[in-house]
């Protein structure tokens, strides 16, 4: 998984202790972490095309998340930035190995094939229980000033 994944998840978190109406710039996104700003926009706009958040153009314009914290899961970022892909690709190996055959799709009937699709399918299930606004309360439960502090820092980098 890229460090996009990483960026994209930390930077919806952020946006949810916004006040309503507001929207954040690329710019400042990048900076609360001091990431490249084109990089963090590309995975921005991916975002945005999985209707995970909304952008506009202009003096208040920026991103925002589209969609309520509850209705976004960790899931919906990875798929965002990732694509649909399994972890693991059966390249069928198997099929060059002594006793391989042409006519066996080894992707169904691969004993490790299948059990790195089951714990693809594990890892999927548990981060599509797990919302942002599941993250969101674990933190502000853990680290009470956080939503204040993410204000104050998007406000100084503003300036």
């Amino acid at each position: 998984m890229s460090r996009s994944v990483e960026w994209a998840a930390h930077s919806c978190l952020n946006l949810t202790w916004l006040e309503p109406g507001r929207a954040v710039r690329t710019a400042t996104l990048a900076a609360f972490y001091g990431l490249p700003a084109a990089y963090l926009n590309k995975q921005l706009q991916a975002l945005v095309r999985a209707g995970i958040l909304s952008s506009a153009s202009g003096p208040r314009g920026g991103f925002q998340l589209a969609r309520a914290p509850e209705e976004i899961t960790l899931l919906d970022i990875v798929i965002a930035i990732e694509g649909l892909d399994e972890a693991f690709r059966c390249d069928e190996i198997l099929r060059r190995g002594p006793g391989g055959r042409a006519d066996v799709d080894y992707r169904e009937t691969c004993v490790l094939a299948q059990a790195m699709r089951k714990a693809d399918l594990a890892w999927r299930r548990e981060l599509a229980s797990q919302s942002i606004a599941d993250i969101k309360a674990t933190v502000e439960h853990r680290f009470p000033n956080t939503p204040q502090m993410t204000r104050n820092r998007f406000a100084a980098l503003r300036a």
